[in-house]
């Protein structure tokens, strides 16, 4: 008889250890062939949470293509109690024993595929177990003295899966964050933060030196993003951001601007520009940056990066 496994996506192994969770011993093998029986179900046995039987078919199941074979099949039993859209995953590998060399035929599908089974799929197993030929051989081992025993173990695959969702969102709504900046000439402190806006799911805000911040101090303006909140982030992380930082120039459009392309993270939570201009400019009535001693910095993010997590 061929040997179709590759073709079917099955695979066969030997074994030394017992099937974990069912043997089931059938003596007389010859006199059950003999009686006609289509298939023979085992009593219940209990693995991975739930109710099972062995279902076999000594000359094979003519409706699966079994014909020449022995089938075998893990059958899902006493699930009238379970919920109307009841479903159970599990990984389950089928046994021959050889009982000449005591060792399992391990039978399973090749690429070790999760079985569903659930109303209207209460059984899974395999139509060419053993052809009938190798079974009968007795060199190999399965039927020695008319006995033979198979077994079974089921492992349950818990769906507990959660998924991500990472979203790259341009032209996000409510983009950018204005901080008017008034009575300017009297603003004593080292920086000034605005108030936080949410963009994405993000929080972010402006930090600004009006006189500028470490090497730059009493040099220029310095301007940066920064990340609110960051701490709180999950290990490894990220936000990104495209965003452009301006201080607007309150008489005409000839504002002063720049792009930033960033990363950030917990341990990179803003990024900005130290120098973003100088003071001589920025103080230049004619420029047009400050106005009624009101100053207008904004941040307006024009790509970010979103997670959402799912359950």
């Amino acid at each position: 008889m061929e040997d179709n496994s590759k073709k079917l996506g099955i695979r066969r192994i030997t074994r030394d250890f017992p099937p974990a969770h069912y043997l089931f011993k059938v003596e007389s093998f010859s006199l059950l062939d003999k009686t006609g029986v289509e298939k023979y179900e085992s009593d219940v046995f209990e693995a991975a949470d739930h109710k099972w039987r062995l279902s076999l078919h000594p000359n094979g199941d003519n409706k699966s293509n079994g014909s020449g074979f022995i089938s075998l099949y893990l059958v899902i039993d006493e699930t009238e109690n379970l919920p109307l859209t009841w479903e159970v995953n599990v990984s389950f590998r089928l046994f021959v024993l050889d009982q000449i060399r005591d060792k399992y035929l391990t039978i399973e599908d090749d690429d070790g595929a999760v079985k569903r089974f659930h109303w209207m799929k209460t059984e899974w197993g395999f139509a060419q177990l053993v052809s009938l030929d190798s079974f009968n051989d007795t060199s190999n081992g399965y039927l020695v003295g008319d006995c033979c025993i198979f077994g079974a173990e089921v492992f349950l695959m818990e769906r507990n899966c959660k998924w991500e969702c990472l979203s790259m969102i341009k032209e996000p709504e409510d983009n950018i964050i204005i901080f008017k900046m008034e009575n300017f000439s009297r603003l004593d402190k080292k920086y000034y933060e605005s108030a936080i806006h949410t963009i994405g799911d993000s929080k972010w805000k402006l930090t600004v030196y009006p006189r500028g911040n470490v090497k730059f101090k009493g040099k220029a303006l310095s301007v940066f993003l920064e990340l609110v909140e960051a701490e709180k982030l999950p290990p490894k992380r990220k936000v990104y951001a495209e965003y452009k930082l301006r201080v607007r120039n309150q008489i005409n459009e000839n504002h002063m601007e720049f792009t930033v392309e960033r990363w950030f993270n917990a341990t990179s939570v803003n990024w900005g520009y130290p120098q973003f201009m100088t003071l001589k400019v920025l103080h230049d009535a004619s420029k047009g940056f400050i106005l009624y001693d009101s100053l207008i910095v904004e941040a307006e993010i024009t790509l970010i990066s979103k997670v959402k997590r799912f359950s």
